[in-house]
């Protein structure tokens, strides 16, 4: 069944405009949280580990993979979905269209806590960096640094993503149980007006009086003398 218009898209089939699909605030979304995941796990990569070969993140390893696994799968799921929003439009059954803005409002809503469970558990690590070793050093401050402001700007990415995903799937329901029967006995209850008359005849001063209403007055016929 083909349902245009439902889910967030316009109506299958439509031709394809790159200027104002790249225009969009969910494909722009997209990019930002693209471009944030790579920059969250590249920096940590980069200079996760210092000379001693531990984590800079307060000699916790488990910082630094939980911050490569979520900024990974962020872009590998950021990107799935930035492909599905290309075809998404020329998707004409609605249930298909159904599952996949809730696929998209899953992730999105998954990862946003993920990076903001990441967020504070890698501010808190590094600020505890000298706590566990006070003769560290400050080796790939600038890395950890950046990767945890974009851990902050990955949840408002998301959070976004987020956000468009829960009103695409509300347009798509409400667009799916909208009343489209008229019910006759709502309509104007006046009488058929083609009908010649029609107007008068439901009036009560335009009563006329009927045919045999002067049987009983007297006939003014006389008999002929003889």
């Amino acid at each position: 069944m083909d349902e245009g218009g439902a889910y967030g898209a316009g109506k299958a089939g439509e031709p394809f405009h790159p200027i104002e699909f790249l225009k969009r605030p969910r494909t722009i979304l997209r990019l930002l949280s693209w471009v944030f995941a790579i920059i969250v796990f590249g920096c940590i990569v980069s200079e996760s580990y210092d000379k001693k070969n531990e984590c800079i993140f307060g000699q916790n390893d488990n910082a630094c993979h939980y911050g490569v696994a979520i900024g990974i799968m962020g872009f590998i799921i950021v990107t799935v979905f930035f492909v599905v929003d290309l075809i998404f439009p020329s998707i004409s059954s609605a249930e298909k269209r159904k599952k996949i803005v809730m696929a998209d409002m899953f992730f999105s809503g998954v990862w946003t806590f993920l990076f903001f469970v990441g967020f504070c558990f890698l501010t808190n690590a590094w600020a505890n960096r000298h706590a566990a070793d006070p003769a560290s050093s400050d080796y790939g401050a600038d890395n950890a640094r950046a990767a945890i402001a974009f851990l902050f700007f990955s949840i408002l990415s998301w959070g976004g993503l987020t956000y468009i995903a829960v009103q695409a799937y509300r347009q798509g329901a409400l667009s799916a149980f909208a009343p489209t029967y008229s019910d006759p006995a709502a309509e104007s209850s006046a009488p058929y007006t083609s009908f010649p008359g029609a107007a008068e005849m439901s009036s009560p001063s335009s009563y006329q009086q009927g045919p045999f209403s002067q049987e009983g007055e007297k006939p003014s016929y006389q008999a002929p003398p003889y």
